[in-house]
Formats: structure tokens, C-alpha cells, sequence
């Protein structure tokens, strides 16, 4: 009866190690992180003023691009000033994907 629960233990111990090194195994990305953008600032959010300002630490020119919920392109722009014309999209949430330099962040953006 105690070499049962010997065995149990050992088999108990030997699944939880293999379950640890596997978390850990996918934690390390394959894929590169890009550095995010230092100082960003996307502002008003939520918006109904039809222009939203976006601004940074560095204030390099941004390559603009605005996502709908569906993941349809509905602005792809470069940005040379901290304003953004929203105007023509209609209500609802979208996500915004800033890139400036070689840092890039995405953010949600609403739009009332």
C-alpha cells in the first residue's frame, strides 16, 4: 500500500516538472519584441472632437494605422504633427497601430 503512494507521489512530481518547463518553454518568444514607443500619448480617448492628438518623447514622424473591430484598414496614414483627422469614421471602438522609428505600439481608440 505505501509503494502505491510512492508511486503516486513520483508520478504527481514527475507531471508537475514536466508542466513547469513547459510554461516556461513558452514564455521565451520565437518571435523579435519591437520596442514600444516611449512617451506616447493618444489623446482625447474616448473622442468626439473628430481629431485625436498623438504625441511621444521623441516626436518623430508616426506611420498611422487605424483598424476596425472586423480588422478592416480604414486609415493608413504618416504623420507629421501630433493631429490625427477622425472625422469621417463612424462611432464605435478601433485599434490604432502607432510606429515611429522602429518602436510601434496599438492601442484601442473610441470614437463617440
Amino acid at each position: 500500500m505505501a509503494k502505491n503512494y510512492i508511486y503516486t507521489f513520483i508520478l504527481f512530481l514527475f507531471f508537475s516538472v514536466a508542466a513547469v518547463a513547459q510554461e516556461s518553454k513558452n514564455n521565451g518568444s520565437t518571435r523579435s519584441q519591437e520596442p514600444t514607443i516611449e512617451g506616447l500619448s493618444l489623446y482625447p480617448n474616448p473622442n468626439n472632437t473628430g481629431k485625436v492628438y498623438i504625441s511621444s518623447r521623441l516626436n518623430l514622424d508616426k506611420k498611422v494605422e487605424i483598424f476596425d473591430v472586423l480588422g478592416k484598414k480604414v486609415i493608413d496614414t504618416i504623420l507629421y504633427t501630433k493631429e490625427l483627422n477622425v472625422s469621417n469614421l463612424n462611432p464605435g471602438v478601433y485599434i490604432i497601430k502607432i510606429k515611429e522609428g522602429e518602436a510601434s505600439a496599438t492601442r484601442k481608440l473610441i470614437i463617440n
